[in-house]
């Protein structure tokens, strides 16, 4: 199991994160070796927070309406190494270690196997 990395956010670095009307940014997960993008899925603050304070990417699920840390019931766990909010501050970007078969849901590596100029088959 790789180590966690928790960050310690500069004083008002978390203010400067733009959420949305319902209190939530997108957060693209990249793998941190190679730069391959795993993920995207919604953070909220306390979810923001508790990636960064534990190292672990944790979540918030607008479907299920809770939190959920990446990897508890699948396995596929992520290990936060960096983490950034673009120059609007309405995206974030962490670089992860990824553990397991990958990010995706369906068993892929990464949620970005489907291209547009192949045929679209269904989604798993």
């Amino acid at each position: 199991m790789p180590a966690t990395t928790p960050i310690e956010a500069a004083p008002g670095a978390l203010d400067e994160v733009a959420f949305n009307d319902d209190g939530l940014v997108p957060a693209i997960v990249q793998e941190h070796q190679g730069g391959r993008v795993l993920m995207m899925a919604w953070m909220n603050r306390e979810s923001l927070e508790r990636t960064l304070e534990t190292g672990r990417t944790w979540f918030w699920s607008r479907s299920r309406q809770e939190y959920w840390c990446k990897g508890e019931t699948s396995g596929d766990r992520q290990y936060l190494r960096e983490a950034y909010y673009d120059c609007d501050g309405d995206t974030l970007l962490l670089t992860v270690e990824q553990e397991g078969r990958g990010a995706c849901h369906t068993g892929e590596y990464s949620c970005f196997f489907r291209s547009f100029d192949e045929p679209v088959s269904p989604a798993r």
